[in-house]
């Protein structure tokens, strides 16, 4: 009887400890499949995270150099139109040019407002207005109703202290898209405080300008 008993409990035992392997068994595959299955969700993710940094980058850098272009093509088409409302010599198709190159840096400022940077965007604006500011007057000379402070002289100077204005937002953008660090560049005044009377001396209407150092038509 007793032994019956103890071969008994042993059996008890022996399939109650299978039974437990077998549970403890599954409870430890489903605790390693879960701690992989985690580190596999966190590795998307983390690519997921990388794609999107890569994509915004992407975006950024498209969008920067399209501003950077047509920011340059408005500037130039400006100086070259001042130069011929010097000269008497303004036409409907140079009116034309210098309104197409207007509307593509406003439609490149307009994308620009939804992608770029705020330190970006604050240089876009300071170049916008004074941009704005210089188009203003460039149209009031033409009509020969100039503004305070918008003789040929003092806003060729403006245009030309642009450039400075735009070298510093291009750093700016280099910057942002962690190509190098910004330049110091000088920052641009407030184009409506411009004094009413440039520094700057008159060009000579005989010397041929360069691109970026006076009036010259856009490419």
């Amino acid at each position: 009887m007793d032994n019956g008993l103890i071969a008994l409990g042993a059996a008890v035992v022996g399939v109650a400890g299978t039974l437990l392997a077998t549970v403890l068994s599954q409870r430890m595959l489903a605790r390693v499949q879960a701690a992989q299955f985690d580190r596999e969700q966190r590795g998307a993710h983390a690519r997921w995270l990388r794609e999107q940094e890569v994509a915004e980058l992407d975006r950024r850098r498209v969008c920067y150099a399209a501003a950077n272009t047509a920011y340059r093509r408005y500037r130039i088409a400006l100086m070259y139109f001042l130069w011929l409302v010097h000269k008497a010599q303004v036409t409907p198709q140079e009116r034309a040019a210098v309104e197409e190159a207007r509307n593509a840096h406003h439609a490149a400022f307009a994308e620009a407002q939804m992608i770029a940077s705020a330190a970006v965007l604050a240089e876009l604006d300071l170049m916008t207005v004074a941009l704005s500011e210089a188009y203003r007057r460039t149209m009031r000379l033409e009509e020969g109703d100039p503004a305070p402070g918008g003789s040929f002289e003092e806003i060729h100077a403006e245009l030309l202290r642009l450039t400075e204005g735009w070298t510093g937002m291009r750093g700016v953008m280099r910057a942002d898209l962690g190509v190098d660090a910004a330049p110091p560049g000088p920052p641009l005044a407030d184009p409506t405080l411009m004094p009413t009377r440039a520094a700057a001396a008159p060009v000579p209407p005989a010397r041929t300008p360069a691109p970026d150092q006076a009036p010259g038509r856009a490419t």
